[in-house]
């Protein structure tokens, strides 16, 4: 008998299905244990919680916390290709809004770049940023 432990190595792209499958369950320890500890967070400018974030706790805190403090997000969709330029994702869902209940669809395309099997950077792009900043600021107003 073998006391030989094999070590197993996830490919980028598996590293970002760990990650989107973790977001899917709301779960955010497996959210994080996905991300480096320095990892960066490009989000697009208009939203609340728009600009560069560093690190993990910056993530949950300015990202997943003002998103979902204003809104339930439902992901639907996830997909991943991975490429010469790093690991494409997309993710399609749903927001909605904890004060007035109006429903969004959120559409995301994201960068990620993966080293050692952790997501270092994700550049994120949405469908439409500026129904989506609009959106956040109904649901922050509780007005439709």
């Amino acid at each position: 008998m073998s006391n030989l432990t094999e070590t197993v190595t996830q490919s980028p792209s598996d590293v970002v299905r760990g990650l989107y499958d973790a977001l899917r369950k709301g779960d955010v320890p497996g959210v994080l244990a996905k991300l480096a500890q320095e990892v960066i967070v490009d989000e697009p400018k208009q939203l609340p919680y728009g600009g560069v974030h560093e690190g993990r706790e910056a993530f949950v805190q300015s990202v997943v916390g003002v998103m979902m403090g204003y809104a339930d997000v439902a992901i639907t969709e996830a997909e991943v290709f991975e490429g010469p330029a790093g690991v494409i994702g997309t993710l399609i869902g749903t927001l909605t809004a904890h004060t007035t209940g109006e429903e969004f669809p959120l559409t995301l395309v994201e960068i990620h770049q993966v080293e050692d099997g952790m997501v270092r950077k994700i550049d994120v792009y949405a469908k439409n940023p500026h129904e989506l900043a609009a959106f956040y600021a109904r649901a922050e107003a509780g007005t439709r």
